[in-house]
């Protein structure tokens, strides 16, 4: 299995923008072959100085994956074709961690 967490950051005012165009992509992506998880996650509130938080303009998808190859093969779908163009221009940024279990 294969994890993944990116960690995409809005320019200012338009994570709410990026977010109602992801939560749109999201039933497409889960109809993927292979895809085991695809959540998107926001910072939790109330933790304190517990909580390392990600920020106001930040957001982040935890994903779970088959395989290499169906994380591949996502990485190359229309619809994600589709939202990276929606999207280009509200993002400041995105950070994206490939993991495979340490067991």
């Amino acid at each position: 299995m294969i994890h993944v967490v990116a960690i995409i950051t809005a320019k200012p005012g338009q994570r709410e923008n990026v977010l109602a165009i992801a939560r749109a992509n999201i039933p497409a992506v889960l109809a993927e072959d292979g895809c085991i998880e695809y959540s998107l996650t926001v910072d939790a509130e109330g933790l304190g100085s517990f909580q390392t938080r990600f920020g106001a303009d930040s957001f982040v998808f935890i994903e779970k994956w088959r395989d290499t190859a169906a994380l591949r093969a996502h990485a190359a779908a229309p619809h994600m074709a589709a939202y990276g163009a929606k999207v280009k221009d509200m993002l400041a940024g995105r950070v994206i961690h490939v993991l495979s279990p340490a067991g």
